[in-house]
């Protein structure tokens, strides 16, 4: 079969391997229907992270069940499912308490498409199939109403932007929030539209790019076209959530947070970070990083999406056809996603 492949900076192609074949008992096949690019793969693509191919590509997939093993119950041939980035068995300490990007049972970080983090090649999700290792804790039914070029993002971005703001406002109905995007484009603009759609009063984004403004301007938001920095003051919110990138920006959203407040960074630093701790500690500000757990969130933020108030079509800016994905997955573009 075919596989989408990283081999430098710049450059992927499409490479024959070996097809996978059930192996066990809880294992099922999927054959990918659409697949994004997640803000991480466009980081990889440009060489703008310490990484080395080849290695395979795509994490982010709606797809359809072509087998099951024989004590796979959840799913079946011909249903099509969203497959959640990261790998996780359901049953360990660590999945059983939600934690499942941090499941026990396989190697840490262990994710389709991002085999330089955990060490281990699980396949990537531009292929032909994509062997799932624990299909009934995996795989999540896609509702026949959610297009899959608009959901493939749910395997990982989308549902990451909905995380930033899904526990704040849980604990504050109501609450105004404020996204600064840029370094991670697709995750903030999933958290305003996520914001919106879990009732938030006001959403706020801030963002110089025109792209990525006018996308949040479909989705509602009230947009602020400058550079986030020490000079901008934008107010102070109960809800933020730093999609940067950037020491500034973090330090933009923390400052811009309010008292008893929260600031979610969605975004990864390869460096080190100074945080302001003493303001932080004297205004009582909740800072929250680290990687989302997908599966657990997937089925709140699948149900928001299926009740047509969590908008995923907007985000999705550019739409490509699987064979030309070698071409596109290095371009800039807010949300690349490739159908077959």
């Amino acid at each position: 079969m075919r596989e989408l492949t990283f081999v430098e900076p710049g450059k992927v192609e499409f490479r024959e391997k070996p097809a996978p074949t059930i192996q066990g008992a809880r294992q099922a096949l999927v054959r990918p229907l659409a697949v994004a690019r997640c803000d991480l793969d466009f980081i990889f693509a440009r060489g703008l992270a310490p990484v080395a191919g080849p290695f395979a590509l795509g994490h982010e997939c709606v797809g359809e069940v072509v087998a099951v093993g024989d004590a796979v119950s959840a799913v079946k041939p011909g249903d099509r499912v969203v497959v959640p980035f990261q790998i996780s068995c359901g049953a360990c300490e660590r999945c059983r308490m939600g934690q499942t990007g941090s499941c026990k049972e396989f190697p840490k970080l262990a994710a389709y498409g991002l085999s330089p983090l955990s060490g281990t090649e699980f396949g990537g999700a531009v292929s032909d199939l994509l062997r799932v290792p624990c299909a009934d804790a995996m795989l999540v039914k896609l509702p026949p109403s959610l297009d899959p070029v608009e959901a493939a993002a749910l395997a990982d971005n989308a549902v990451d932007g909905f995380r930033t703001v899904h526990e704040p406002l849980a604990r504050r109905p109501g609450a105004s929030v404020l996204v600064a995007g840029g370094g991670a484009p697709s995750v903030g603009l999933y958290a305003v539209a996520a914001a919106r759609a879990l009732g938030a009063r006001e959403v706020v984004y801030v963002d110089r790019s025109p792209a990525r403004a006018a996308v949040a301007e479909k989705l509602e938001a009230k947009v602020v076209r400058e550079t986030w920095g020490p000079s901008l003051r934008v107010g102070r919110f109960p809800i933020t959530v730093d999609a940067t990138g950037q020491a500034e920006g973090l330090r933009f959203c923390l400052a811009s947070t309010d008292g008893d407040g929260t600031c979610t960074s969605a975004a990864i630093y390869f460096a080190d970070v100074a945080l302001p701790l003493l303001d932080m500690y004297t205004r009582g500000v909740r800072f929250v990083t680290g990687r989302v757990h997908a599966r657990r969130d997937l089925p709140d933020a699948v149900a928001l999406a299926t009740s047509g108030s969590f908008d995923l079509g907007s985000i999705a800016t550019t739409i490509v056809d699987w064979e030309h994905a070698p071409e596109a997955w290095a371009e800039p573009a807010t949300k690349l996603v490739l159908r077959r």
